[in-house]
């Protein structure tokens, strides 16, 4: 049976757009929750003692509005936080991100694997995990972002700040032979035109939005949740909601309300 009960997918701020165009493309009948904690990001600098109160407390509004599945659509978040979400609502798809450091092993050809993330991220026991299962055969290069999620939120994703800052995080990984280069957070897919200018021809760019969308259809299919009816989307933001809606047209590809979250 069909089930028009809507997605909760929530991130920091405007980077989970990236996982909802996915999600979007891959589930159209789906209509979606959307929650940008714009009022507190960067989640990558604060301590996952934070990020999970910031998580129970989006989860429950999202799961009040009506949600049928979440989505930590950050990457951050879903280190700090699903594990507790997933004890606190065990009947509950809960579907999360993680770097793609498996497939950009599996590319890699000169061994040398890059990695753009938040210093949260980096610092994760879930991300150390990763590269002990899927890392151990080829070098990672990690590298944290400081100041890019903020540039991204502020819709520059192609101004000489951005372009400057981004080429500082970079060229240290070329140099070191990187070929394949993990984009580590959920804002980062938005400055891919940008990335495409800075690195050489023969670098492979890995995220996981897409994988994300995938493993969400699967998740719902196997409870029978999957939806069959006219899609609507709907927004918040904890920050200032215009600024959200400002940059819906260029990161969503169309404009909408935004309700502003309180909590």
């Amino acid at each position: 049976m069909a089930d028009s009960a809507p997605i909760g997918v929530f991130d920091s701020g405007v980077g989970g757009l990236s996982v909802l165009r996915e999600i979007r493309a891959r589930l159209p009948a789906e209509s979606l929750l959307y929650l940008a904690d714009s009022g507190h990001v960067p989640y990558g600098e604060k301590s996952p003692e934070f990020i999970r109160e910031r998580c129970r407390s989006i989860a429950a509004f999202l799961l009040g509005q009506g949600a049928k599945a979440l989505v930590l659509a950050c990457n951050t978040a879903t280190a700090a936080g699903i594990a507790e979400l997933r004890e606190l609502y065990p009947a509950i798809p809960l579907v999360g991100m993680e770097p793609a450091v498996k497939p950009a092993a599996q590319a890699t050809r000169s061994g040398v694997v890059g990695v753009l993330a938040t210093t949260g991220t980096l610092k994760s026991a879930k991300f150390a995990a990763l590269l002990d299962r899927f890392a151990s055969d080829v070098r990672v290069i990690t590298q944290p972002c400081p100041g890019l999620v903020e540039c991204i939120e502020a819709g520059e994703l192609n101004t000489e700040t951005t372009r400057s800052l981004l080429r500082g995080f970079v060229q240290p990984l070329i140099e070191q032979g990187c070929d394949t280069l993990i984009l580590g957070c959920t804002h980062y897919p938005f400055i891919k035109p940008l990335l495409l200018e800075l690195l050489p021809s023969t670098v492979i760019l890995v995220d996981t939005g897409a994988a994300v969308a995938r493993h969400l259809e699967t998740v719902l299919a196997a409870h029978n949740q999957l939806g069959d009816g006219a899609a609507i989307t709907r927004f918040w933001s904890s920050g200032d909601p215009r600024r959200l809606a400002g940059v819906l047209p260029v990161l969503w590809g169309e404009s909408g309300a935004v309700d502003y979250y309180s909590k």
